[in-house]
């Protein structure tokens, strides 16, 4: 099983369409709500044409030392991607503000790792557009 993490705290899965590899993406033109999964070494130039269509887009991240998931969220954002962007696997309680500047909407966590940092963990840090270094240098 796993948690979704959100600024409201944990929420339960609720994306039933399932998830197509990026490979597999030509092959599903004709469907109606269209979830991708990407590794963190994709190539996100086998998007282009293809963002207007994608519902949303599930990142892996394999080790929580492993950031490449951050910066292709920002990318995604820039290319102009504005569906659901989730961040999923080993992204701690503390790197949830980092996740949500960088563009991801949520968080996909599994049951162990909400069991260890638990959602008030996750919620102390949901108010992550006042809480950065620009924030502070301004006030």
């Amino acid at each position: 099983m796993s948690v979704i993490v959100t600024d409201d705290g944990f929420q339960a899965e609720d994306w039933t369409h399932g998830f197509v590899a990026l490979d597999q993406l030509a092959a599903n033109d004709d469907a109606q709500a269209l979830a991708v999964d990407l590794g963190p070494d994709a190539d996100l130039l086998d998007l282009d044409g293809h963002l207007h269509r994608i519902d949303l887009i599930r990142i892996a991240f394999p080790s929580f030392a492993d950031g490449r998931g951050f910066s292709l969220a920002r990318n995604l954002r820039r290319m102009g991607f504005v569906g659901r962007l989730r961040a999923e696997g080993h992204v701690l309680a503390d790197q949830y503000a980092m996740a949500r500047r960088a563009g991801f909407d949520e968080v996909e966590i599994d049951d162990a790792m909400a069991e260890r940092q638990p959602a008030a963990q996750w919620t102390a840090r949901a108010d992550w557009q006042a809480h950065d270094y620009q924030a502070r240098l301004r006030a």
